[in-house]
């Protein structure tokens, strides 16, 4: 936000510039070729502070001071000054180049905030209202029909500034609302550009996994053979066929789970549709958790009262609450806190675990691909998770608990469930 500030700040300069060439060139015009009686060293000493103040200007955007938003605004208040100025000793109000006072509206309205825009549009208001009546005329009126032109006059006069006071409003009002729409823009584009990485980062996972189950299943095949072969060979020999059960266990524990990961999919589009309670999402979750790590304890404070909200039943939406869990039991397992707790719009829950905490230098790291905590693991497990909050409108949120140890938050949308009305 500062460099775009202090990009402003250099093209107001450039703006400041063509005023000083248009404002000296008409001064001319009017001396030498309309004749007027015009104050020629007051104007040229207010010319002359703007050209000063231009330069001043120039050269404060080579310090390495941040421009900031109060600075750029304090820039467009000279501006109005020093214009102000220049219209008092030259018509006021009268004067074709009254119009001048909007330049620093619409340059506060592209790129200021609506308080600094009011603000801006406040003062000139003001200061157009007071060069309607005090400022120093340029032509001399002459004695004949000289009431009916003050008349004729203060209907032009006032017509200029409802004029005025209606394109301050409009400019205002526009620019402002269009500078919202950008910035809502933009940030919707750097939202769905962050989308489409994270979606490319998953698909090549999803393909890598894919490939390495497929690969995995000859290996796996083969250890079975001969791991049944050993047993065969050596029936006397009662500690290697031990060993040997141990690893043929693994090996069909390996195996059933690439099989789960195969009807994972399918089991997914059928039970993704289906919604239960969050307080029975949880405990399938911690069921499974336990049955995972029985070195775990934990404990969970009551619920809240009253009917608990319904999300997804998708494995893949209880698989990003598991990951969470085994990182917190992987920091440390003894004395979890596991709290769940709802109001009429959001789910939030929250695990503490008593571990060391967060790495400051890798807390704003987290949740990207192969970036871990851990000294083992592929830094994968938090991107998945995210990512699958992400898909049912959630996210989560990691801090250092003031007490020691991480508090992980898991925040979710409560979503209505559409309405099913009665067959006819």
């Amino acid at each position: 936000m500062l460099s775009g500030f202090h990009h402003h700040l250099l093209q107001l300069t450039y703006i400041r510039t063509l005023v000083l060439f248009a404002q000296s060139g008409a001064l001319l015009f009017a001396l030498f070729v309309l004749h007027l009686t015009l104050d020629v060293w007051l104007l040229g000493s207010t010319l002359a502070a703007l050209a000063l103040l231009n330069v001043m200007t120039f050269a404060r955007l080579h310090s390495r001071w941040p421009v900031t938003e109060l600075e750029f605004f304090s820039q467009l208040c000279a501006d109005v000054v020093l214009y102000g100025c220049l219209l008092y000793q030259s018509g006021g109000a009268t004067n074709p180049f009254i119009f001048m006072l909007l330049i620093p509206l619409l340059v506060s309205a592209a790129t200021l905030g609506a308080r600094y825009t009011l603000l801006m549009a406040t003062m000139l208001v003001v200061l157009y209202t007071s060069l309607l009546r005090h400022y120093i005329p340029v032509l001399k009126l002459e004695q004949g029909h000289q009431h009916r032109i003050f008349d004729l006059y203060d209907l032009h006069i006032t017509g200029m500034w409802i004029n005025f006071l209606f394109t301050v409003l409009l400019i205002s009002w526009f620019i402002v609302r269009m500078h919202q729409t950008l910035q809502r823009g933009e940030q919707r584009l750097q939202a769905e550009r962050e989308q489409h990485i994270r979606d490319q980062q998953l698909l090549a996972l999803a393909t890598l996994a894919a490939g390495t189950a497929h690969e995995l299943g000859t290996p796996l095949s083969t250890m079975q053979v001969t791991l049944r072969e050993m047993e065969l060979d050596h029936p006397g020999d009662a500690l290697l066929q031990d060993d040997i059960a141990l690893l043929r266990q693994q090996v069909a524990t390996c195996s059933a789970r690439l099989q789960q990961m195969s009807r994972s999919v399918q089991e997914e589009q059928q039970r993704s549709h289906s919604r239960i309670a969050v307080t029975e999402l949880l405990e399938r979750v911690i069921e499974e958790w336990t049955l995972m790590r029985p070195e775990v304890s934990y404990r969970i404070p009551p619920f809240p009262s009253g009917p608990a909200p319904r999300v997804s039943a998708s494995i893949t939406l209880q698989q990003a609450l598991l990951n969470l869990l085994n990182n917190a039991a992987d920091a440390h397992p003894e004395d979890i806190e596991i709290a769940l707790s709802w109001d009429s719009e959001r789910i939030l829950l929250q695990v503490h675990d008593q571990g060391p905490g967060l790495p400051l230098e890798q807390a704003d790291q987290l949740g990207k691909p192969f970036v871990t905590t851990k000294g083992r693991g592929l830094g994968i497990g938090l991107f998945l998770t995210s990512s699958t909050l992400a898909r049912h409108q959630g996210e989560v949120r990691l801090y250092s608990h003031p007490n020691g140890g991480t508090l992980t938050e898991v925040e979710l949308p409560i979503i209505p469930e559409p309405f099913k009305g009665a067959d006819v």
